[in-house]
């Protein structure tokens, strides 16, 4: 197990005061090249094995917002990139943008087998449709055809990110599955598994943005460190809406990352703040998996104000992804990626 301690987000101050676009006008500012991307990722799953395509077409209906690969256009626009011929961003950021998705979509069916899950995005995951063996064989072409996409930009350094990425993300699935049950996981290992898991997709799609429109490694580093710190921000406050959501508007149980022994944020920052006989009770919730012990969870969580210092820690990780894109120019584009930092924080589901 990896033991290096979590980086803590850098000090970004109070809220920022630079323009930030709302989320409905960052999804109009994306449209055209999203949908090219979209149509894309529809064309690129279809396979001659019909239970590949049952299964992508379960996955691609289901929606979502598609935030990673739109950040990548975002980037790379902010960037000044755009296609001579008026396709947007261009069709190498697009097919770049699909390979995103299909990584990230590929972690979502192993995710779900794994972690047993029956609900996600309010309907039935593909392994309780098709089972657990089909959802993995889906999910390694998902891969598999993510590396055919990549290799055919024929970039050496798009591969190596992607390359490197996708080995960082392995490692936080067995990261993470190291620490089911163990109600001894503390902040700094919680913080290394979101890292994998979710900040390092993030960071990758943000940096290719840069990479791809030919932009300064300064500001590809800086792209980085937006997406890096967005994931941290994201990831902590979707732990916090599993305490705190409503269920149908979430569109999974509540409580779910408890029956999966899942220490998160608010639960860890509880277990450090109660008393002996409610930490007994709460290590015991999670080494067992115990949904029963929600109410038990809740008051503890309540008790500590850890609802608030979890979305404290996300605020911090926003601020910090604000911050690194300020030697980026003022455009539309860098108020998207403002906007989605806020968002990220603010959202409901």
């Amino acid at each position: 197990m990896d033991n290096a301690t979590a980086p803590r987000p850098p000090e970004a101050g109070p809220t920022r005061d630079r323009a930030a676009l709302d989320l409905s006008a960052i999804q109009a500012l994306a449209a055209g090249d999203m949908a090219r991307v979209d149509a894309l990722v529809r064309r690129r799953l279809a396979s001659d094995v019909v239970l590949i395509n049952q299964v992508a077409e379960h996955i691609v209906a289901a929606g979502g917002k598609r935030l990673r690969p739109m950040l990548l256009l975002l980037a790379a626009a902010a960037c000044g990139k755009r296609d001579a011929g008026g396709d947007g961003v261009g069709a190498d950021a697009h097919q770049l943008a699909a390979v995103i998705e299909f990584i990230h979509t590929s972690t979502l069916l192993h995710d779900d087998v794994v972690d047993e899950s029956d609900l996600r995005r309010g309907r039935s995951t593909a392994n309780a449709v098709w089972g657990n063996a089909a959802s993995v064989l889906v999910g390694d072409f998902l891969y598999s055809r993510s590396f055919q996409l990549m290799v055919e930009l024929d970039s050496m350094e798009v591969q190596r990110i992607l390359a490197d990425t996708t080995n960082r993300i392995a490692e936080g699935e067995v990261l993470q599955l190291l620490h089911v049950r163990n109600p001894d996981t503390d902040e700094d290992a919680y913080l290394r598994v979101i890292e994998r898991k979710t900040a390092v997709l993030f960071a990758a799609a943000t940096r290719l943005g840069g990479v791809l429109a030919g932009a300064d490694a300064a500001t590809c580093d800086a792209l980085h460190d937006y997406g890096l710190n967005l994931g941290y921000a994201f990831q902590i406050a979707d732990d916090v809406l599993d305490y705190s959501a409503d269920e149908a508007t979430l569109g999974k149980h509540l409580g779910d990352d408890l029956a999966e022994g899942k220490a998160t944020l608010p639960l860890i920052h509880a277990m450090a703040h109660a008393d002996e006989a409610v930490r007994a009770l709460l290590r015991r919730a999670i080494e067992e998996g115990d949904a029963s012990a929600m109410p038990t969870v809740l008051e503890a969580i309540a008790a500590a104000r850890s609802l608030d210092y979890s979305l404290a820690r996300a605020h911090d990780y926003a601020e910090a992804a604000e911050a690194a894109l300020d030697g980026l120019e003022d455009g539309p584009h860098v108020a998207a990626l403002r906007g989605l930092a806020r968002y990220a924080i603010s959202r409901d589901r």
